[in-house]
């Protein structure tokens, strides 16, 4: 009872068919193949577009958010004696 059946869904083709015709189906498949291809050709350029950004200016030395084992050590040595740092 919960699924359909092959006939209900040809009744439903049959419907949407007589509602919109052929020639709007058509051409609405038309303007959505070109929108993936536009789509597709705009990934492709911005994937273009960041890879020469990326080689033209390679980031700095030392730059990011990850503290590496010296700012660790930096930290640890900042704090008043006698002060504990909370668990993590």
């Amino acid at each position: 009872m919960g699924s359909f059946s092959i006939w209900h869904w040809l009744v439903v083709l049959l419907v949407v068919l007589l509602l919109f015709g052929g020639n709007k189906i058509s051409g609405l498949m038309g303007d959505l193949a070109k929108g993936i291809k536009s789509f597709k050709a705009n990934i492709k350029e911005d994937e273009k577009d960041a890879a020469m950004t990326a080689e033209a200016a390679p980031p700095a030395a030392g730059t990011g958010s990850i503290q590496g084992p010296q700012a660790a050590a930096t930290t640890t040595a900042a704090q008043p004696a006698g002060t504990t740092r909370p668990a993590a």
